[in-house]
């Protein structure tokens, strides 16, 4: 049986396993759709974790970001409120369970509890249970569908495999806060109700059933996450050939109590006047960009100062991880120039764990202009993102500074901005937009 693999914490450095590292394309997995939506694609309601909406308890737990372990993957130890995770429900099976699971942008796997359980943490909405479902199907060791793990499909499975060609396909997946599950692929019915009011009916997609679960962090009550990354597993890619594409967006509100949406496939594109679109840079499952610096007023600060070559994967895309995250470097610089531009008093304070520049006054201020930059051009304003309320009466910046060399594009800079990923074009697009009528609209 494969083991799960990490490296050890380094300060606040890197943790490591490899999955998914050989499949740079989607796999085209054999899902049939019932979509009653001319345009091919669909949309569906995100909401928040703490939202009066949502049927998770309103429980503040301070967490680490939810994110797969994976090569080159920055993990920041900072505490995060989980108030910024964004539930999305379906139903699975037949007859169908309704499945509440975190939606997570960092990672592939769409997987939930499952019994019998060896190990499950405790949920009010029970547990998925493939034995009463007429639709579920077994996926053996033998089938390519398992070997779309990727590394995670080792040797000592293939050792039990090759005298035992009708085991279980056994997976492992472990994310950078501790939280992981083991159990077995199969194939399910996944039915959702899309913003129109209509049934998605999505037939044999392939989903982790662990039961062996544990999630560090829980409130008791999530269920399993949805992996919307760039890997063959994700629900992304696999609902793809039946959608217009591996294309989605989101345009997330900023108001907890409201909900935002997120759009698959024909009619997710972002397009129109305003609209800036810069290449996604190769990964398995991540989705990394290029900045070339912070623009502040009339100054610009290149991501790197010392004149060395610009890192092309030097800033991750991220909903799931709320504070966008510099390196010490361009931090410390863009502290020094808002100090310079700001006429209040200062002091970098910690902010769950982090450094970050809080202005001592309980009046709202305004900013210079502030605007993120990707290299071969094109930028996103950030200036009205970019503080918020302390508790302590100040006001902080959301940025927080770090000692690695690249950052996080994290969930509190996407509020009111549409953003489309196209896999195929290989793209992110950003538009700002008011996505409370956006939403409504659309």
């Amino acid at each position: 049986m494969a083991t799960i693999c990490s490296l050890p914490r380094i300060s606040h450095t890197i943790v490591v396993i490899t999955l998914f590292f050989f499949h740079l394309g989607y796999y085209i997995v054999t899902a049939t759709t019932n979509i009653h939506n001319i345009k091919g694609g669909f949309s569906a309601h995100l909401i928040h974790k703490n939202s009066p909406k949502s049927p998770l308890p309103k429980q503040r737990n301070n967490k680490v970001s939810r994110r797969l372990i994976g090569p080159d993957v920055l993990e920041a130890p900072m505490k995060l409120d989980t108030n910024f995770e964004r539930i999305m429900k379906f139903s699975m099976g037949t007859p169908p369970i309704d499945i509440h699971a975190i939606t997570d942008s960092g990672s592939d796997l769409v997987w939930t509890q499952c019994e019998p359980c060896n190990a499950c943490y405790k949920t009010k909405f029970g547990v998925f249970d493939p034995r009463n479902s007429s639709t579920y199907k077994n996926i053996t060791c033998r089938s390519g569908d398992c070997r779309l793990l990727g590394e995670s499909y080792t040797s000592s499975l293939a050792r039990v495999c090759k005298k035992e060609p009708s085991t279980n396909c056994v997976y492992m997946y472990s994310y950078a806060d501790g939280t992981y599950t083991v159990g077995n692929l199969g194939r399910e019915t996944i039915s959702l109700k899309s913003t129109t009011g209509n049934i998605v009916i999505l037939k044999d997609i392939i989903f982790g059933c662990g039961t062996t679960n544990n999630d560090t962090f829980s409130t008791g009550n999530e269920m399993g996450v949805i992996g919307l990354g760039r890997g063959p597993l994700s629900f992304v890619s696999q609902i793809a050939p039946y959608v217009g594409g591996r294309r989605f967006s989101h345009c997330l509100v900023q108001d907890p109590n409201l909900e935002s949406n997120i759009y698959f496939g024909n009619g997710s594109e972002v397009l129109d006047e305003g609209v800036v679109t810069t290449p996604l840079v190769d990964h398995t499952t991540f989705y990394y960009v290029t900045v070339s610096g912070i623009s502040i007023g009339n100054d610009f600060l290149p991501f790197n100062s010392n004149g060395t070559l610009l890192k092309k994967d030097n800033m991750l895309i991220d909903s799931g991880t709320p504070f966008p995250r510099l390196p010490k470097d361009l931090f410390d610089r863009v502290v020094t120039k808002l100090q310079k531009a700001v006429p209040l008093k200062s002091v970098v304070n910690k902010i769950y764990g982090l450094d970050t520049l809080c202005f001592i006054t309980t009046t709202p201020l305004e900013l210079p202009r502030i605007a993120l930059h990707f290299e071969g051009g094109g930028e996103v304003l950030l200036s009205n993102k970019v503080l918020t309320a302390h508790e302590n009466g100040m006001y902080c910046l959301v940025f927080v500074g770090g000692t690695d060399d690249f950052g996080y594009f994290g969930g509190m800079l996407q509020t009111d901005l549409l953003i489309g990923f196209d896999l195929d074009k290989n793209v992110v697009s950003f538009k700002p937009t008011d996505c409370i009528d956006y939403n409504k609209n659309n």
